[in-house]
């Protein structure tokens, strides 16, 4: 009977082992609330239209935020801050309003599609729209214009204009 006891503490524990390397992978979004400011450019976050971004740093409890996918890339893709990032998020502009992003809808910034000279306004001038499929991503830019672009083809010269 110990023996049988014994194996049954030691066996959940043992199965929670397994599942936790995949559990810590999976980064969770973090609400953006009314006062919180841009980690690049210190503007209000809700305040103003588009996507918006958040970047989860290694080792960090606090998780930059920012008012616009733009910003977010201008400090993800500086190669001082690459190696601290464990995770990018973005909202799925194709299932929340433009005008007041949904942090329900955040995605996996890194497995998202992205239009690029769009003529939709964001922040800051046009907006790099993430979007969860290719497909939505086209239809977008099929209406509003831009470029379908993978997360690999964003840069800092694109993001910059150059």
């Amino acid at each position: 009977m110990k023996k049988f006891l014994i194996l049954c503490l030691i066996l959940p524990s043992l199965f929670a082992c397994s599942q936790g390397d995949v559990a810590a992978v999976k980064q969770q979004a973090e609400t953006i609330n009314t006062h919180d400011r841009c980690h690049q450019c210190g503007m209000m976050i809700k305040k103003y239209p588009g996507p918006k971004g958040q970047v989860h740093l290694r080792g960090e409890t606090l998780v930059p935020k920012f008012c616009s996918t733009r910003d977010m890339f201008s400090f993800a893709l500086q190669p001082e801050n690459q190696r601290q990032i464990t995770a990018l998020m973005v909202h799925d502009m194709a299932v929340t309003d433009w005008q007041h992003p949904d942090d329900s809808s955040f995605i996996d910034a890194k497995q998202a599609w992205y239009v690029y000279g769009t003529s939709k306004q964001a922040v800051m001038g046009p907006a790099v729209a993430p979007f969860n499929s290719k497909e939505a991503a086209e239809q977008f830019a099929t209406e509003f214009g831009g470029a379908v672009l993978q997360f690999e083809d964003i840069n800092l010269e694109l993001i910059m204009g150059n």
